[in-house]
C-alpha cells in the first residue's frame, strides 16, 4: 500500500463495506463514503474524531486497536453496535486489521443485515444451479421411459376390443401426455437459445399487465409506479416477460379472496439501485423491479423453498413458475428475492444495468 497522503485510501470509496483507517490511539485518518452514509455524519466530522466513541461499547475497539499496534494479532473480528445519528444503533461485524504503516489499522464494518443478505443470495444462486442440474437430469431420465409407456399403451389399445379396457389405455396415454408436458416445461429454459436484444423494462411490465388484466378482469387493479429514467439494457425480452408473468400470475391467483371482495391490487414498481452488491458481484447500477401484492403472503411452511422446483403453495400448482422465473433472471446475471408478510408480498427482480 502506498504511504503518501490520504489519496492512497480513495479506492475504499468504491466499496459498499463501511471502512475507516484509524491510528492505534483511535483517531480516524480516513472514513469512506459508505461509513459516512451509515453514521449520518460528514466525513470532515468523522476524520480526526475518536472511532471507538461511535460504538455502544468503545472499550472493545480501543483494546483491539492497542492489540493491533503491539502486533498481538494480524486481524481481529467481533460483533458490535454502531451509533447512528437519529437512528437506532446498527449491528455490525467488525474486522480490525493491521496495515503496512506502523501505528495504523483498517477497521471494516459489515452490517449484519447485509452479511445475512449476502449469505442468502449466495444460497439462492447455489440452489438455483443445483436445481437446474437436477431438473435437467431428472427430466431426461423421465422422458425416455415415458415415450415407451405411451407407445406400449397405444399398441395395446389397437389389440383390445373391450371398451372398458380401452378406457384404461386412454388413462395411461392421457397421463403420459400430462407428464410429457411437465417434462417439456422443465427442459424449456435449457432448450431455447438466449435471444439478446434491447429491452425496455416498462414494455415488459405493460405486456404482462395487459395479459393479467385480460385473464383477471374483475376485482383486480394493476398499478404502475415507474421510474421512466431507467435505460434500456441488453437481454432476452421474451424470457423476462415470462419471468415477470410467472410472478404476477402467482400473485393474481393468491389474491382470489381479495378479487372476490373487489380490492385486490398488484403494483409494478421500478427503480434504479446504485452501488449494489448481489450474486457475489458489485454493480454501479442495477434495475430493481418490484411486483407487490396485497394478498395473504407466502405460507411460512414454504417461505424458504419457494424457488425450489415442484414446491407450490396453491392446490393444483405445478411449482415451476418461480423456479423458471429465477432461471430466466439469473441468465441475465440477476436475482429474484422475496419479502412477504400477510397483506404485503414483494418479489424484487435485480438485473445489472450498463
Amino acid at each position: 500500500m502506498p504511504t503518501a497522503g490520504p489519496a492512497r485510501f480513495q479506492a475504499f470509496d468504491l466499496l459498499a463495506t463501511l471502512v475507516a483507517v484509524v491510528r492505534t490511539d483511535g483517531v480516524v485518518v480516513f472514513a469512506n463514503a459508505a461509513l459516512e452514509d451509515a453514521l449520518g455524519t460528514s466525513r470532515r466530522t468523522i476524520e480526526g474524531s475518536q472511532l471507538p466513541e461511535c460504538f455502544t461499547e468503545p472499550l472493545i475497539l480501543q483494546n483491539a486497536l492497542e492489540g493491533a499496534g503491539s502486533n498481538e494479532f494480524a486481524a481481529l473480528r467481533y460483533d458490535a453496535w454502531l451509533h447512528r445519528l437519529n437512528h437506532e444503533p446498527l449491528p455490525v461485524h467488525v474486522v480490525v486489521a493491521q496495515t503496512d504503516t506502523p501505528g495504523e489499522a483498517i477497521v471494516e464494518l459489515l452490517p449484519l443485515e447485509q452479511q445475512a443478505k449476502q449469505d442468502r443470495e449466495e444460497r439462492l444462486i447455489d440452489q438455483a444451479q443445483a436445481n437446474k442440474e437436477l431438473i435437467r437430469n431428472l427430466a431426461h431420465e423421465i422422458k425416455n421411459p415415458l415415450g415407451g409407456i405411451r407407445g406400449a399403451a397405444q399398441l395395446l389399445q389397437m389389440e383390445i376390443e373391450s371398451r372398458e379396457l380401452t378406457e384404461y389405455t386412454q388413462v395411461i396415454i392421457h397421463e403420459a401426455d400430462r407428464l410429457q408436458t411437465l417434462v417439456d416445461r422443465l427442459l424449456a429454459p435449457h432448450r431455447r437459445p438466449h435471444l439478446v436484444g434491447d429491452v425496455n423494462i416498462h414494455e415488459v411490465c405493460e405486456r404482462v399487465r395487459s395479459l393479467i388484466q385480460a385473464e383477471f378482469p374483475k376485482g383486480l387493479k394493476v398499478a404502475r409506479d415507474y421510474d421512466i429514467s431507467i435505460p434500456d439494457f441488453r437481454g432476452d425480452r421474451e424470457q423476462l416477460i415470462q419471468a415477470v408473468l410467472n410472478i404476477t400470475h402467482n400473485a393474481a391467483q393468491a389474491l382470489a379472496e381479495r378479487r372476490a371482495a373487489g380490492d385486490a391490487q398488484i403494483t409494478f414498481k421500478t427503480r434504479i439501485a446504485r452501488q449494489v452488491t448481489f450474486g457475489k458481484q458489485r454493480y454501479r447500477l442495477a434495475l430493481e423491479l418490484h411486483v407487490i401484492d396485497n394478498g395473504p403472503g407466502v405460507p411460512d411452511s414454504i417461505k424458504d423453498r419457494i424457488f425450489y422446483p415442484l414446491v407450490s403453495g396453491r392446490e393444483g400448482g405445478s411449482g415451476l413458475g418461480l423456479t423458471l422465473a429465477q432461471t430466466f433472471v439469473q441468465q441475465h446475471h440477476g436475482l429474484i428475492e422475496c419479502d412477504s408478510v400477510a397483506g404485503h408480498t414483494d418479489f424484487k427482480i435485480l438485473i445489472p444495468l450498463p
